[in-house]
């Protein structure tokens, strides 16, 4: 599955690396800095010692002689590792006198005064007043080099709790940052052709606050738009609803009063085409109070009463007696915060659905269980998936020639989500291998 792009994860992954390079740059500089400073420490140091070295060395020659050597290795005596190496040596080149670490061949170094560098150690010369003798010591290059490293990596290791610490703060921060979007997008997801009203902009960030002025702009076009909409279609249904009852009533007298044949078939057709005309008009009028939002209710009704009324009403009907087949379950209740016509509709619509494409021969099921849950089911071929899902659309209907308007289950479906409930369309009906089954759940 494709993740969807985000806003905040481009923001800490750059935020972050930011932070790490900057920090990366500044140690960088700080190494350099420290190998220079660390040099001038090591060269004073090392200048220091070697006229020290030279000074006491000397003073020591002047009361012992050191051609025994005995008397030098008592000298030289060292008991780890020494970090400075020195020889002392004659105006000939020849070593006198040397540390434990250093070599026994003089260093590569000339008997001058001042520093020399060589392949692995940096040389400090020091003479004597009268020149006889040198003082070399010498410091080797890794261990400058260990002691940047060091330091180095004691910057470096704060860097492990740098990222996660980054990346958390990062996050804090642009979730902080980013609220107000979200604010807006969830405002701005609950709109729909219930819920019209403005979104709070007054409290929206400089930024994001000309988006709530073009949104709430953008709704009030749709509110303008929907109510018309929803106004012309009501006055519509409403003002058809008289003259199309007159036409009928007119047609079915006039149908009466001619002999058989011909002129009358074509009455009959009229009459048929008056009556679907009459039916379209009422659910056009349904769809304009369901766009309207008439299914929720903030005072709970028990629906229980109005659904046992309107089963008893289809079986006292001559044109439905023996088709509905009505079952509720010992002590069901159904109290629900959802208005009681709109309730009605709902039932109406989705029992009209089923006795209109069901087999004319068979019963259509009409249950309420313990946790009311309504299911209306009856006997037809599976309807495919594809079609099944297109059901709940506008003037949308399957594979039938029976007559409708393709409108009951979208105003069921409509009403049902106003009450906070859902309707679940089943082909094959639950436990059959065929049929259709309309499945209403409300919330309590």
């Amino acid at each position: 599955m494709r993740r969807e792009p985000s806003i905040t994860r481009p923001l800490i992954l750059a935020l972050t690396s930011i932070v790490v390079l900057f920090w990366l740059i500044a140690i960088g500089l700080s190494i350099r800095v420290m190998q220079h400073e660390f040099s001038e420490i090591f060269d004073s140091a090392q200048e220091e010692t070697t006229q020290r070295l030279l000074a006491l060395i000397v003073d020591d020659l002047d009361q012992r002689t050191v051609t025994d050597p005995r008397s030098v290795a008592m000298l030289n005596t060292a008991a780890s590792r020494e970090y400075l190496t020195y020889q002392l040596r004659d105006k000939t080149g020849k070593v006198v006198l040397r540390s434990n670490d250093a070599p026994a061949e003089p260093f590569n170094a000339p008997l001058v005064h001042g520093f020399h560098d060589t392949q692995t150690h940096r040389i400090y010369t020091e003479a004597t007043t009268d020149g006889t003798l040198f003082m070399q010591v010498a410091d080797r290059f890794g261990n400058r080099r260990e002691a940047v490293r060091e330091s180095a990596a004691t910057l470096l290791w704060p860097l492990i709790v740098l990222i996660p610490a980054s990346i958390f703060a990062v996050w804090f921060v642009v979730g902080r940052a980013l609220k107000p979007i979200e604010t807006l997008r969830q405002d701005i997801a609950t709109k729909d052709g219930g819920n019209m009203a403005p979104i709070e902009s007054g409290s929206l960030p400089r930024e994001i606050k000309p988006i709530g002025r073009s949104v709430n702009l953008l709704l009030a076009r749709l509110r303008s738009a929907l109510e018309a909409e929803r106004e012309f279609t009501a006055n519509s249904a409403h003002e058809l609803r008289t003259p199309i009852a007159g036409a009928l009533a007119q047609t079915q007298r006039l149908a009466e009063e001619l002999p058989p044949g011909p002129v009358r078939q074509r009455a009959k057709q009229v009459e048929t085409s008056l009556v679907n005309l009459s039916r379209l008009a009422e659910k056009l009028l349904q769809l304009s109070r369901a766009e309207a939002g008439i299914g929720k209710s903030d005072v709970a009704s028990d629906l229980k009463p109005v659904l046992d009324m309107l089963m008893t009403d289809y079986a006292r009907d001559s044109r439905t007696e023996g088709r509905i087949a009505y079952e509720a379950r010992n002590g069901a209740t159904l109290v629900r915060n959802a208005d009681v016509d709109a309730f009605g509709i709902v039932i109406r619509n989705l029992v009209e659905n089923a006795l209109s494409h069901g087999d004319p021969g068979q019963e259509v099921s009409v249950s309420l269980d313990g946790e009311g849950t309504i299911r209306v089911v009856n006997d037809s071929p599976v309807i495919s998936a594809a079609d099944l899902g297109n059901l709940k659309r506008r003037f949308r209907r399957g594979a039938t020639n029976a007559p409708g308007s393709g409108l009951g289950l979208a105003i069921a479906d409509r009403i049902t989500t106003q009450m906070g409930g859902t309707l679940e369309l089943l082909s094959p009906a639950s436990g059959r291998q065929s049929g259709f089954e309309a499945r209403v759940t409300l919330p309590a």
